[in-house]
């Protein structure tokens, strides 16, 4: 998808965090700093991917706040972006199966980062418009929600405890949603601060348990058999 980018010093922090935000018609989207080019003549000089601005254990919100990179924000903000890696990884070997819900796995890493971009707002030093730039909609957890009984309802009856397996799109999906549990963690005391909209909380919750649905229609799509948990005696 192309970009057109503008270097705004806010956004630009922003995109340190590995974050995307929509302002206007123009999307920043950011990993560790990397720009989609611009086919303009005063946009064509490539920025360098380091800031040295963190050098010394600070990053900034989008909102221009600096604090400590073992921060609640940055650590949610950093198991977010983990977890949209995890997918991507995920989404190639469901792609290479050939399953039709790669669309769908797409749009989540997509929604993640407007998580992300929530995230990097903390009420607490945001005004008016940092919030309206980054709010988030409860209408991709209901989107979730709809995917999720659509798939089991072609599921059969879970009655054991599964381990993570299936074979690669399975096993690479359950990765996914281990990874996203820990971003629920991580969400979860930022917020309780009131620092972040609790519909990101609740689309992480969503999301894992989308991602065990979907590993478990990966495995049935490919003909793969889930192994079973057995007590060791």
């Amino acid at each position: 998808m192309s970009s057109l980018v503008t270097r705004s010093t806010s956004l630009h922090r922003v995109l340190r965090l590995g974050t995307c935000m929509n302002i206007k018609q123009m999307r920043v989207c950011g990993d560790r700093g990397r720009y989609a080019s611009s086919t303009s003549e005063e946009n064509r000089r490539i920025p360098k991917i380091y800031t040295k601005t963190g050098d010394k254990g600070f990053s900034s919100t989008f909102t221009g706040e600096r604090r400590p990179k073992e921060d609640h924000i940055f650590d949610a903000l950093g198991t977010t972006d983990e977890l949209s890696s995890a997918i991507g990884l995920a989404r190639e070997f469901c792609i290479d199966s050939g399953h039709s819900f790669t669309d769908q796995l797409e749009k989540v890493q997509c929604v993640l980062q407007d998580v992300g971009s929530n995230i990097a707002t903390p009420r607490s030093s945001a005004r008016e418009s940092h919030i309206t730039k980054t709010k988030f909609s409860s209408q991709s957890v209901s989107e979730l929600e709809k995917w999720i009984d659509s798939f089991t309802e072609e599921l059969p009856p879970l009655t054991s405890f599964i381990l993570p397996s299936g074979g690669k799109s399975s096993a690479a999906l359950h990765v996914a949603r281990a990874v996203c549990r820990r971003a629920e963690r991580c969400v979860a005391p930022v917020v309780r601060s009131g620092e972040t909209d609790p519909e990101v909380a609740k689309y992480l919750n969503r999301l894992s348990d989308y991602l065990f649905t979907v590993a478990r229609y990966a495995a049935m799509k490919d003909g793969n058999a889930e192994t079973i948990y057995k007590r060791q005696e």
